[in-house]
């Protein structure tokens, strides 16, 4: 059992609430060990749950990093390799986007700003 973490630990171990680890659980993305009322994860759902943190921190929803991770189980590494590459073209052209429109929002303020500033320099 040293190579399990308790659901405490799995909480502390990834920075995340109660609320979530049973959240995960209850949408598929985690499958712990039940003994009675005690819930025990390996290293298949420590590294499922390194996957999830790191999609969700990449914008992808829990739904596509479902689907994703059954690709494992059904089709296997290639397949999931290969829509992983899909997956992150996608999603690094809405980031660009997102970055492109930060970036205008930014300069249209700095100007405003600006403006503002220039009859108080004066």
């Amino acid at each position: 059992m040293s190579d399990l973490l308790t659901f405490k630990e799995m909480c502390e171990r990834f920075d995340v609430t109660p609320r979530t680890l049973r959240y995960y659980e209850y949408i598929e993305l985690l499958s712990p060990q039940k003994e009675g009322r005690s819930r025990f994860y390996g290293p298949r759902e420590i590294a499922r749950m390194t996957l999830i943190l790191r999609g969700r921190r990449f914008g992808f929803s829990l739904e596509e990093l479902r689907q994703w991770l059954q690709i494992y189980d059904q089709k296997g590494t290639d397949e999931q390799n290969r829509v992983w590459i899909e997956l992150a073209d996608r999603q690094l052209d809405v980031l660009k986007a997102q970055r492109d429109e930060l970036d205008s929002a930014i300069e249209d303020l700095r100007q405003l700003r600006d403006q503002v500033a220039h009859p108080l320099d004066s």
